[in-house]
């Protein structure tokens, strides 16, 4: 009994040790919102957008998100309504009581690229694209995560079987995804700046899009945090120097 509970524990100690040798470490981006004063790049930002728009949003909805919302990004109203009328979304009833088509609206938010989950299925080989609005936030290793899996498709490793119609992912954990390499090649998207789309840019860019989709109010936070400790570090003077005062007269 005792030989058989030792086995039990070497192997018990033994999986965990496979499984985080078989597992890539995460590449780290510096990316521009880290840190204390960290910001948001509005051009990456931008870029990251139409990323998402020409690519991402054939497969994945982000359903938090409004057209209205761009305007964070440095878009403005004229450039936001355009933006939005380039979809077509449904409306109604109108007095027929019937449902119509008309384009859209800064108010309306991202248009998703299935009526359903169903559909959705049906379309991907049976695989439900997720909804990319809080990614960043539901993977562990968040933004380098996603950058990450965006670059990390490549040939499988000899004796490695990758099921037909699935592809190799060398952070995807069991390394076999459904999902095709979105990025496939460089120049998928032309951007409006004039940067050179290579795959690893383009990754970056939507990586960033996608960390400020999940968290927009970053910056206000971290200005609001800011300005906390700076009163903080005040008040902590005024009462030491309060204190000074009240207690001169009083011999220790």
């Amino acid at each position: 009994m005792k030989r058989l509970f030792a086995i039990l524990i070497a192997v018990m100690l033994a999986v965990p040790a496979f499984a985080a040798e078989d597992e890539a470490k995460l590449p780290h981006v510096n990316w521009p919102q880290d840190g204390m004063f960290g910001t948001y790049d509005r051009a990456s930002l931008q870029r990251g957008y139409q990323v998402y728009k020409q690519v991402c949003a054939a497969c994945h909805a982000m359903k938090q998100l409004s057209y209205r919302d761009l305007a964070d990004l440095g878009y403005n109203e004229d450039q936001i309504k355009t933006l939005a009328a380039e979809v077509q979304v449904q409306d109604g009833p109108d007095d027929a009581g019937n449902m119509f088509e008309r384009a859209g609206r800064p108010s309306d938010h991202f248009k998703a690229p299935f009526a359903n989950e169903k559909a959705a299925r049906a379309a991907n080989g049976g695989a439900y694209p997720k909804d990319l609005s809080l990614m960043i936030k539901a993977r562990e290793g968040h933004a380098d995560y996603v950058h990450a899996l965006l670059t990390g498709f490549e040939d499988p490793p000899a004796g490695f079987k990758v099921p037909t119609g699935m592809y190799y992912n060398t952070y995807f954990p069991g390394h076999v995804i459904g999902m095709p390499p979105p990025l496939s090649a460089d120049g998928l998207v032309s951007y409006a700046d004039g940067t050179v789309a290579t795959k690893d840019q383009m990754a970056k860019d939507v990586t960033e899009f996608l960390s400020w989709a999940a968290e927009p109010e970053l910056e206000t936070r971290k200005k609001m945090g800011l300005q906390v400790l700076i009163f903080l570090g005040f008040f902590a003077v005024a009462m030491y120097f309060v204190k000074k005062q009240i207690w001169k007269g009083v011999k220790h």
